[in-house]
């Protein structure tokens, strides 16, 4: 269960949750049946023996079809149950008898987070802010909700709001970090993520490390997110996350001999993901090690198609002086990435070594007339011209 839901479930009253005695005349005798069913139905709960608890609370209802102890119980059980649909019926239920329920409008809200509609969640999130704005548990929890729907100012705004509260929140530094990173600002991501890392020290989640590394991956300071990638790997030897980042980072450092060593473990575990064959068969090919590299290349074009693999597969033949063959390749991709620059300072470098220099001006020519100005292509065209 999530942290933050942990003191819903130790509360022992709520202003919005009416008594039995005041939803109906019923008997004492009832009346106390009912106390006792609900106690040990949430005590069941806790204990995690869900299918017992909601029996519990079945017969509450039974006598009181309105209890809103028993029908949030329900909710709160399938909720823990991950049986999200009709937890939600329960919630609503709730709702119809007992409108404003803060233990009601805080499942049903996590329910439809859970369910990936996140617009309704936010919008019962901000109805129970209407009775409860100082929650941090809803804010972090509505913020997240505005980051997945990608509205930037209303997310942050919250989770500011609750560092305001408590200055070192967990939950709204490592949203803060996503939020900035989702929206490219990775030097406050970084921010972020840091101080989360300052806060908890030996005990940080990997998954901070690994975003601390990707920030510094997405910066193209590889340097720098190497120590994060390598911790996370002592912490969790054969994380995909820390292989793959380091053998990025290599990879930018151009140390293709050391991302070789990443890619490969990744490979020993997964020998058919089709993006680690290509960056595999990449680090090959500059290291001169060209029949390697095409098995790469050729193994993820069994897989499915891969503009990648194509590419490398051209350029292989081109520094095999296989000019025409590269070429096929290059136009064929030319077609699918029409303002990628490498591909026509690459076919114009294939018609230069042809002797047919005035296909190498044309082919300059076809991308600088989609007007986008590239000073690599630039200089190239100049050094054509003379």
């Amino acid at each position: 269960m999530d942290l933050r839901v942990v003191s819903f479930y130790n509360k022992k009253e709520n202003k919005n949750m009416k008594s039995p005695e005041e939803q109906s005349d019923l008997t004492q005798e009832q009346l106390n049946e009912i106390s006792e069913l609900s106690k040990r139905g949430y005590q069941l709960l806790k204990e995690s023996l869900t299918p017992r608890a909601i029996e519990n609370f079945k017969k509450i209802i039974d006598m009181q079809p309105g209890n809103n102890y028993a029908l949030v119980g329900i909710g709160d059980a399938y909720r823990k149950e991950k049986r999200y649909k009709e937890a939600v019926e329960y919630y609503r239920d709730c709702l119809r008898y007992h409108p404003g329920n803060n233990y009601a409008l805080f499942g049903l809200a996590d329910c439809y987070k859970t369910l990936g509609q996140f617009n309704r969640a936010i919008d019962i999130w901000e109805e129970y802010l209407k009775h409860d704005d100082r929650n941090v548990t809803v804010l972090t929890r509505i913020a997240d909700a505005y980051r997945k729907v990608r509205k930037f100012p209303r997310s942050k705004n919250l989770y500011l709001r609750v560092l305001e509260m408590e200055q070192n929140n967990s939950y709204a530094l490592i949203g803060l970090g996503h939020l900035h990173y989702d929206f490219k600002e990775y030097e406050e991501a970084l921010k972020y993520w840091k101080r989360m890392e300052e806060q908890v020290g030996n005990r940080v989640d990997i998954r901070v490390l690994t975003s601390i590394g990707n920030c510094y991956r997405k910066l193209k300071t590889f340097s720098g997110g190497l120590p994060y990638f390598e911790k996370a790997l002592s912490m969790q030897p054969g994380n995909f996350y820390a292989l793959f980042g380091l053998a990025d980072c290599y990879r930018g450092m151009n140390q293709p001999n050391q991302s070789l060593i990443y890619w490969n473990q990744i490979l020993e575990k997964d020998p058919e993901n089709k993006v680690i064959l290509t960056r595999a068969g990449d680090a090959y090919r500059n290291l001169d090690d060209l029949e390697t590299a095409t098995k790469c290349y050729h193994e993820a074009l069994e897989i499915d198609y891969d503009i990648y693999a194509v590419m490398g597969l051209a350029l292989i033949a081109k520094t095999n002086g296989e000019y025409e063959k590269a070429l096929t390749n290059l136009m064929e991709l030319m077609d699918k990435e029409p303002k990628n620059h490498r591909l026509y300072m690459e076919a114009a470098e294939c018609y230069e070594k042809l002797g047919n220099i005035t296909a190498a001006v044309e082919m300059i020519g076809r991308f600088q007339s989609l007007g986008i100005h590239n000073e690599r292509v630039a200089e190239y065209a100049r050094k054509l011209r003379e």
